[in-house]
């Protein structure tokens, strides 16, 4: 629990960092990942007005993914967010200059979160909580997961902001990349099966894809009563998945 606990502390300081990261690339002060979070000096001297900037850009974001949730992103406008927060249309217009910027900032944030508990100290110190990290993080909201995939198909197809898909590729390129050492080490010590890495990272996808579809299917939602102890299951099984089995050794043959 103090395990938990500490990463989402790290987090949520990182979320910080990430709104002032953001609105420094509107002011064309920062690009791409030129932003190091580690400087300390820019929360220091950081004016009030950018302060409330930030909280209002997270107030958007917040209550566009709740709407999002509760009555599905194409009923949503940005008339209606502005209404839920208590702004004007424009307003949210000066942080955003459309609703797919803000489908994207929702999902960029999301591999975020991904990146930082991946390279938390936490992981580094425990392999073994590699996999549980994983799963928790993945299967914590199905809804969310769901909705994220849907809308990186919608601005994908649609070619909307190519810049922030592109900078979405990255960081979950960079997640792939981080999970692959760090699978690559399980394997070299014996704890996981020798195959491609990418067959594992795979496969907890495939588990994680399936776990959500069951969790939103007509069907099978009405058969899971108990789906908080299902997906405590499906997480335990997701955990072993993978791991190196022990042979019986070879009966000689008579």
């Amino acid at each position: 629990m103090a395990g938990t606990r500490s990463r989402c502390k790290i987090i949520q300081i990182h979320r910080q960092l990430r709104m002032i990261r953001a609105f420094l690339r509107k002011l064309g002060i920062i690009r791409g990942f030129d932003f190091d979070p580690d400087r300390p000096f820019l929360m220091q001297k950081e004016p009030r007005k950018v302060r409330e900037f930030r909280r209002r850009e997270q107030e958007i974001l917040d209550t566009a993914l709740k709407l999002f949730l509760d009555q599905g992103e194409d009923s949503v406008t940005v008339e209606m967010i502005a209404d839920a927060v208590g702004i004007g249309k424009g307003t949210i217009y000066k942080h955003f200059k459309s609703k797919a910027e803000i489908y994207l900032r929702l999902m960029l944030d999301y591999e975020r979160d991904l990146n930082e508990l991946l390279h938390s100290a936490d992981v580094d110190k425990d392999k073994e909580a590699l996999s549980r990290a994983y799963f928790e993080f993945r299967m914590r909201d199905p809804q969310r997961y769901r909705l994220f995939d849907r809308l990186e198909e919608k601005v994908v197809k649609g070619n909307q902001v190519p810049e922030m898909v592109e900078e979405l590729h990255k960081i979950r390129a960079s997640n792939f990349e981080r999970l692959t050492l760090l699978i690559k080490g399980r394997i070299s010590e014996g704890k996981l099966e020798d195959v491609p890495p990418y067959f594992h990272y795979c496969a907890a996808w495939a588990l994680v894809h399936g776990a959500v579809a069951l969790y939103h299917s007509p069907f099978w939602s009405n058969v899971l009563e108990d789906q908080e102890g299902f997906f405590q299951f499906l997480m335990d099984i997701g955990v072993r998945m993978g791991n190196k089995r022990k042979r019986d050794p070879e009966t000689p043959s008579s």
